[in-house]
């Protein structure tokens, strides 16, 4: 590790990819991560195998720079001979990328199973324009660009001495590395031996010695994965604030036989030291507390979403979790009942099972897990200062009894029974014209985004609209992470296969009408009073329309045209009796109920009758072996929060394998000049006549080919078109 090493900033080359995106050239799975946003230099880095990524946030596909750095030949042949995957393992996946200063970032990757970090020059004006030439390196496969400065501040081309990233990144790529760097100290959660053994929460990068977990004690860390990390406040003073770390692992149940998953978090004072006798040079104010996500049942039992997946903290703290049923949920939790458990009773094995029970006994002074030199500990500088009791304590009884639950002691979002799974959360703060909301991005392991808004119901729970769903990865690539950016409006989603670029605001996908715009309920968005256009806190009242809580176009459309909007134009529809026949009708919106009511000859309007040989299914009416009694006027009616709306009327006609037949024949002659013609063109132009052709045919005598007459005459026009529609497509002979 102490050989040098160049680093090279390079443009890169991308391709576009669907919404705003770039994916990797060599469609292989990289395995993009979003790792940092700088949004006051608007750059977004992103780690992936052997490079690092720095793109503008303006637009991900423009003015990015790629940063090569590869594990060593060495390194890759060590670890392909320890039996490592070469492809998913044996290379430098890069894993942290942290602000050390305001001129450099600290980054670390996994280095081919041996962790490597290194200073890199961001530079202080990346806005400055870069120049640069094409030159061929000996070491890479293709071509690149690479950046020289013009001045000291902004260099791009550095060689910089690498550094063991032992302590600081996993050395597994699979296993999940969190970090967070505080005033040029790095904190990070990860494995630190090959085998992937020996999980710790560690602290680097320092001039005061390094601390981290007891080893190898399960009663701190038992099999963790680190989900995410967060220094959170508490009170008024700065050395009160907590080093929050949220993960899951595997902990034995009161048996000591089975081990389950679950939840849990943990947290650190950063400036712990460690202890004078006892726990040296690990943390003497280590605690962690379960954290429960689950749904009561009517029976009274609680069904968990034990898997913590995602998590990030705003004034409350999110998580998202899965299950093994096949199940995804999100859960909020206040900061301030976080507090309350890790100020309640500490867990303790008592009794002849060894059963977790509350601890009865005397609680040392200061209280364990108390931050030197806070408010409740002014005389006591650092926790070497700490009494022997406190750090013997904080040793055997690391876990609060009480369990954290989420506000409501329910989930905010559950999902069960879906053909997905959520995989990442990102929640942005968005302000109305009647409140605040927060809406939910969520990722899932199929690729897409779905933009989720939460409001409150009479009956104290929640209710969770879909706003819209966003294919962001054509090959299903599950969503590795999302990110927002509030002060461009973007959201940036990433996978193994690439990265896209959505903007928060998305007001032209609701429709051109007034209605479509209230009824999406979006807090971004509202209608102008000639589109459905972004919505902004500080406009003029009187011409924005915008109904988040209620949503009633009743209300907010005034003087618009409802009573056309809400009633569509008929259209006819041709069916063959004992064929399959479909009625297409797709509601606005996934909140939408939908009802079919059928209106046959001479009788009033009725609902449809869904039987194994009428469906309906999610695009329309499904009817399988169409009868002559299923001919009528079918009435699709959308009810949306009170609001209804006829979205399809459709005229269904049932014709008769006979008449089907007669269409058809050509040695009917005069119907052997229309066998060229679509079916659809042929039902068109005949549309009022075919319910009295079959008696006009018996009443004719069959003729020999002349010119048209009569209603015949229609089918010329489609006749010609199709003719020369014919000749421009066919390839003139040779």
């Amino acid at each position: 590790h102490s050989r040098t090493q160049k680093i090279l900033w390079s443009t890169s080359r991308f391709r576009d990819y669907g919404l705003k995106g770039v994916h990797d050239v060599a469609d292989e799975a990289m395995d993009y991560r979003i790792l940092h946003m700088d949004e006051d230099q608007d750059r977004m880095y992103v780690g992936c195998k052997d490079h690092v990524l720095s793109m503008d946030i303006n637009n991900i596909t423009h003015g990015t720079l790629k940063l090569f750095w590869p594990a060593s030949t060495a390194k890759i042949d060590e670890c392909q001979m320890a039996g490592k995957d070469p492809t998913h393992g044996c290379g430098n996946f890069i894993r942290v990328v942290q602000p050390y200063n305001r001129t450099h970032l600290f980054m670390c990757g996994s280095g081919a199973y041996s962790p490597v970090c290194v200073y890199i020059n961001r530079g202080r004006r990346p806005e400055q324009r870069q120049m640069g030439y094409s030159f061929q390196c000996p070491n890479l496969s293709y071509e690149a660009n690479f950046l020289f400065p013009l001045r000291q501040e902004q260099v791009f081309l550095i060689d910089s001495k690498t550094e063991s990233g032992k302590g600081r990144c996993s050395f597994n790529p699979r296993v999940n590395t969190v970090s967070v760097m505080l005033n040029q100290e790095l904190f990070s959660g990860m494995y630190i031996d090959f085998m992937g053994t020996d999980a710790a929460i560690f602290r680097s990068l320092t001039r005061r010695n390094a601390v981290r977990t007891d080893q190898h004690n399960s009663k701190w860390l038992s099999e963790p994965i680190f989900i995410d990390a967060h220094l959170i406040p508490d009170g008024s003073d700065p050395n009160d604030s907590k080093l929050y770390f949220f993960f899951r692992e595997r902990l034995t149940d009161n048996s000591g036989n089975t081990k389950n998953i679950h939840t849990m978090v943990a947290r650190v004072c950063p400036n712990d030291i460690g202890g004078q006798r006892s726990l040296v040079n690990k943390w003497t104010t280590f605690l962690k507390a379960r954290m429960v996500c689950s749904v009561l049942e009517e029976d009274g039992t609680e069904t968990h979403f034990d898997e913590l997946g995602d998590a990030l903290t705003l004034i409350s703290a999110f998580g998202l979790f899965s299950s093994v049923f096949k199940g995804s949920a999100v859960c909020v939790y206040n900061m301030a009942d976080i507090l309350t458990v890790f100020n309640g009773p500490f867990a303790h094995r008592d009794g002849p099972n060894f059963q977790w029970v509350a601890f009865q006994g005397r609680i040392p002074y200061p209280r364990p897990g108390t931050c030197p030199g806070g408010a409740f500990t002014p005389d006591i500088q650092t926790t070497k200062e700490f009494p022997d009791e406190v750090v013997t304590f904080v040793r055997n009884h690391p876990v609060m009894f009480n369990p954290i639950y989420p506000v409501g002691r329910r989930p905010l979002v559950v999902r069960t029974n879906a053909d997905y799974r959520y995989t990442s959360v990102a929640v942005d703060q968005v302000t109305a014209a009647d409140g605040n909301y927060q809406v939910l991005f969520l990722g899932t392991d199929k690729g897409t985004v779905q933009k989720v808004i939460v409001l409150p119901s009479n009956d104290s729970l929640h209710e969770d609209l879909i706003l819209e769903e966003l294919e962001v990865f054509k090959n299903q690539a599950p969503v590795t992470s999302l990110r927002i950016s509030s002060k461009k409006q973007q959201l940036y989603i990433s996978s193994e296969f690439g990265l896209s670029q959505v903007s928060l605001h998305r007001c032209q996908a609701y429709g051109s009408a007034c209605a479509d715009c209230c009824l999406a309920r979006d807090p971004y968005c509202a209608w102008d009073g000639l589109s459905c256009s972004r919505f902004y806190p500080t406009g003029k009242r009187r011409s924005r329309r915008q109904d988040i809580m209620h949503g009633n176009p009743l209300t907010q459309c005034r003087g618009f045209n409802l009573k056309a909007y809400r009633n569509a134009a008929e259209m006819t529809q041709y069916g063959v009796k004992n064929n399959t026949t479909f009625l297409e009708c797709f509601p606005k919106s996934p909140q939408a109920s939908v009802r079919w009511l059928i209106q046959r000859d001479n009788d009033r309007r009725k609902e449809v009758k869904l039987t194994d040989r009428v469906l309906s299914t999610e695009h329309g009416l499904l009817i399988r072996s169409a009868q002559l009694s299923d001919q009528g006027l079918y009435y699709c009616l959308t009810t949306e929060n009170n609001f209804k709306r006829t979205v399809a009327k459709i005229r269904l006609r049932v014709l008769s394998e006979a008449m089907v037949s007669m269409l058809t024949d050509k040695r009917q002659s005069q119907w052997a000049w229309a066998g060229s013609l679509r079916p659809k063109d042929l039902l068109v132009a005949f549309s009022p006549e075919l319910k009295n052709l079959q008696q006009r045919q018996q009443q004719q005598p069959a003729q020999p080919p002349g010119p048209l007459r009569g209603d015949l005459a229609k089918l010329k026009p489609l006749l010609d078109r199709r003719k020369s529609r014919n000749r421009r497509n066919h390839v003139p002979e040779v």
